[in-house]
């Protein structure tokens, strides 16, 4: 893979990120002027969509699609624009959704691409922390410029966990249940912030020691989990299977919490 593709890469995607994050971050103090629809319903659950994840994502596939004209894109409003490439933008405009419509100011911009299925750039933006996360395969994983790695902690009694709650699909709901059961008492603590691709970057930045979370999409999962092989850490599926968006299941660490999680889960009955 040519580094300095890779590297070109990297920065374009960071300015789409960047133009992107002013268009959340100017419009989170005007919710009340913000049109929101309903984008699908399951378990009794709204999955909702705004005018500000529509518009943040036009403005970064125009700025991707305007430097590689021929690289295909995934995003999580307009889907799979269809073009035959080895390479693909995959992208969620707001990550987070829920939690910008409330104010509450923990969302992030995820861009990732791939080659022929393996990722191997990313960038992830907070644009209200005004933190940018980014990674390239075999080059390291940064934030705002400086390199990170995952954590040192080795016990799951110090570690401090983050996880999310399944609601796309009911089927997962009893399995994250018994693993949230068997996780709670052992570790130091477990949050939930409703951003799985900023949870995967503040393990990859050592803020937190592991994370799993289960049912999730490729946006919700490919620029986070470069950040973290590229920080050190681990991340495979419950079976330990290392295709987990082919599976969609999520389980990431710093090498010894992870071991630790994973033969947790791995061992609780569906």
């Amino acid at each position: 893979m040519d580094s300095n593709l890779l590297t070109g890469a990297v920065n374009v995607a960071t300015a789409a990120a960047r133009e992107a994050g002013k268009i959340i971050s100017q419009n989170i103090t005007q919710l009340d002027r913000i049109k929101v629809s309903v984008k699908s319903k399951t378990n009794n659950r709204e999955e909702l969509v705004s005018e500000i994840d529509l518009l943040a994502e036009q403005t970064i596939i125009e700025e991707l699609t305007s430097n590689f004209p021929d690289h295909n894109t995934l995003s999580e409003e307009s889907g799979n624009a269809g073009k035959q490439s080895d390479y693909c933008w995959i992208i969620d405009p707001l990550d987070g959704t829920h939690n910008f419509l409330h104010g509450h100011p923990h969302c992030c911009i995820s861009i990732a691409l791939t080659f022929q299925t393996e990722i191997v750039a990313a960038v992830v933006y907070d644009p209200i922390r005004n933190e940018l996360f980014s990674a390239r395969k075999g080059g390291g994983a940064q934030l705002d410029g400086r390199r990170i790695r995952v954590s040192q902690n080795s016990r799951l009694k110090d570690s401090l966990l983050c996880t999310g709650f399944p609601y796309r699909s009911g089927s997962h709901l009893k399995k994250w249940m018994k693993t949230f059961a068997t996780l709670m008492p052992r570790a130091q603590s477990i949050h939930r912030t409703g951003s799985s691709v900023l949870d995967l970057a503040y393990v990859a930045c050592g803020r937190y020691d592991g994370f799993w979370e289960f049912g999730l999409s490729d946006w919700d999962i490919a620029a986070g989990a470069l950040l973290v092989k590229e920080a050190g850490g681990l991340i495979t599926d419950e079976n330990g299977g290392t295709d987990i968006m082919k599976t969609g299941n999520v389980i990431a660490g710093n090498p010894k919490v992870h071991e630790k999680i994973h033969h947790m889960i791995s061992n609780t009955p569906s």
